[in-house]
């Protein structure tokens, strides 16, 4: 099993001390993570896309490209490339080019984004959120296929045998073709639609209980099944994404990352006129069963595993850095996540 984590770049003031850090710090700050994160063996690290005050990451292929030159081993991706106000012809380039320079590390996670403001600020309408996501997602896989497309649509003007380069690197397993995921908080269609697809799924799990996902995935395996489309690797591939932290102490990890955690969701429940977060949901959250993996190694890697055996996935991400963790404390949890959970897991996954 792959582990991870992935980030937004959060700015917020800290709930805590009140700091603030800015841009261009936070930015320098995700760099060192995604070094230490390739030193302590992890696998994957995802790069995140808003639009806000709030987060320091507007352009995430930008800061991919930045970690990729700065790494020789780890993949690097989005989390997520927001493709409904793309344009998927330029996002192909983008992704391939990065492909070529890393040798094949690059992941391009697809989806329509849990926030909206990239849609009225790219001239996108929010009535079209469906038709815009189906469109693209199915120019983007044409444009994969081969390097000269024709091609005709809604949301952009025409291909007429057009030449799309450069292409991407000519990988085992999958070829000349870029490694694409669908991202999903948990819809039936788009678990359906990235088996039939022929790609990894990636499932945002943040909130509830994660084994209750067990029939999304199981519909995505078959779906994938009966995908025939050309280039699809030969076996699915399932990420899970969700919150968590890692510290010395499980008494610790809750009662430090609480504080960070509340402020996210009070913000996102204002926002959207939900109920207000408290410590008891965030406790309930954090124990046995629930979607929030925090506490000690010994603690995270066998809730890991225990839900392994249930969606059977093969790669887990965590967001360890919401509402502006501070750097310090950032770099234990990827140091923890790396030397202590990882090779926990493994061990008891045989890999």
């Amino acid at each position: 099993m792959e582990l991870g984590l992935y980030t937004f770049g959060d700015v917020h003031p800290d709930p805590a001390t009140g700091a603030t850090v800015s841009p261009a710090q936070r930015l320098r700050e995700v760099l060192e993570r995604i070094r230490l994160a390739e030193d302590v063996g992890l696998d994957y690290v995802g790069i995140g896309e808003h639009h806000r005050p709030d987060y320091a990451i507007s352009s995430p292929a930008t800061v991919i490209a930045a970690a990729l030159a700065q790494t020789q081993r780890i993949t690097v991706g989005s989390a997520v490339t927001v493709l409904s106000t793309e344009d998927p012809v330029r996002v192909h380039q983008q992704f391939s080019t990065m492909d070529l320079y890393s040798g094949g590390r690059v992941e391009l996670l697809a989806g329509r984004g849990s926030f909206i403001e990239s849609y009225p600020l790219f001239g996108a309408s929010l009535d079209d959120y469906d038709a815009l996501f189906d469109e693209k997602i199915a120019l983007l896989l044409r444009l994969d296929e081969a390097e000269r497309t024709t091609w005709s649509g809604r949301f952009r003007p025409p291909l007429d045998d057009a030449l799309v380069l450069p292409r991407p690197l000519d990988k085992p397993g999958i070829g000349p073709h870029l490694r694409i995921a669908i991202a999903t908080g948990g819809n039936p269609r788009s678990s359906a639609r990235a088996g039939a697809l022929g790609l990894p799924v990636s499932y945002a799990i943040i909130g509830g209980q994660p084994a209750s996902f067990a029939p999304l995935v199981d519909l995505y395996r078959e779906s994938y099944a009966a995908s025939t489309r050309p280039g699809r690797p030969a076996e699915p591939f399932v990420s899970v994404a969700g919150i968590g932290f890692v510290a010395d102490d499980p008494r610790a990890a809750r009662h430090f990352f609480y504080p960070y955690w509340h402020e996210s969701m009070r913000r996102i429940a204002s926002e959207r006129g939900f109920a207000q977060p408290n410590r008891i949901a965030f406790e309930s959250q954090a124990a046995r069963g629930g979607a929030y993996l925090v506490g000690h190694p010994e603690e995270v890697a066998e809730r890991v595993v225990a839900l392994h055996g249930v969606l059977q996935h093969d790669r887990q991400a965590f967001q360890m850095d919401v509402s502006g963790v501070p750097h310090a404390e950032s770099m234990r949890a990827i140091e923890l996540l790396g030397t202590r959970v990882a090779p926990l897991v493994r061990d008891a996954l045989g890999d």
